[in-house]
């Protein structure tokens, strides 16, 4: 199989700098990833006033590469100058499209979307899964990277066979999963809308209070698996 490691909410910034962004690389590459997927809220913050917590990430090795797509926090931040400054670090941020991972018979398509809360903060951007999704062969499965869950829904009408996403943080404190779980469809795990399944991770940073309650954080190691 392929493994993707995904990396989702690490918000750095006033709370969580340099050395947490090192040590999250470190753990990373110790997984061997085939792929690097960062699903969205990676920064609070300007990338001038940031640009050294983050330079470790220049350093996450994957065969097929690392991509991004933004979270809402990105669109708080400043998205227009995060996403240059991503690509300097060797990041490639999917904006309604998609790549080819593989080749031949192993080969899939990574699909990624920009946030819900682009919509009126910033020109030209916004969610468009069927223009990422247009042309594509549909004997290829794909996998989607999605800030928030509920782009699972229009995900599973279109075809999806994955969706990673973040957002939720699991809650982060108990019991504020139950508050989460009013505005998204799931807040944590794997789970299966139609055909489509969706992989929600509780996030690898943490907003807010600087502490996590019964929500662990976590580095999540996804392997792809042919289906039968």
């Amino acid at each position: 199989g392929l493994t993707i490691v995904q990396l989702t909410d690490l918000h750095v910034g006033p709370t969580l700098g340099r050395a947490f962004v090192a040590e999250v690389v470190t753990r990373t590459n110790a997984l061997t990833p085939d792929l690097v997927a960062i699903t969205g809220d990676l920064v609070d913050g300007s990338p001038e006033r940031l640009q050294d917590a983050v330079a470790p990430l220049a350093e996450l090795r994957a065969r097929h590469g690392v991509y991004f797509v933004t979270g809402n926090h990105e669109y708080y931040s400043g998205a227009d100058a995060w996403l240059p400054a991503l690509a300097r670090l060797g990041i490639r941020t999917l904006r309604n499209e998609r790549v080819t991972i593989g080749a031949g018979a192993a080969a899939f398509d990574l699909a990624g979307v920009d946030d819900f809360t682009a919509l009126g903060m910033a020109d030209g951007h916004g969610p468009d899964l069927p223009r990422a999704l247009a042309g594509r062969d549909p004997s290829r499965a794909v996998v989607l990277l999605a800030h928030q869950p509920r782009a699972v829904h229009e995900a599973a009408r279109l075809g999806v066979d994955l969706q990673l996403s973040g957002h939720t943080h699991g809650g982060q404190i108990w019991p504020f999963r139950w508050i989460v779980r009013l505005a998204q469809p799931f807040v944590a795990g794997l789970h299966r809308v139609g055909a489509t399944q969706i992989y929600v991770s509780r996030g690898t940073g943490f907003w807010g209070p600087p502490m996590r309650l019964c929500e662990p954080a976590e580095i999540s190691r996804i392997v792809l698996q042919a289906g039968t």
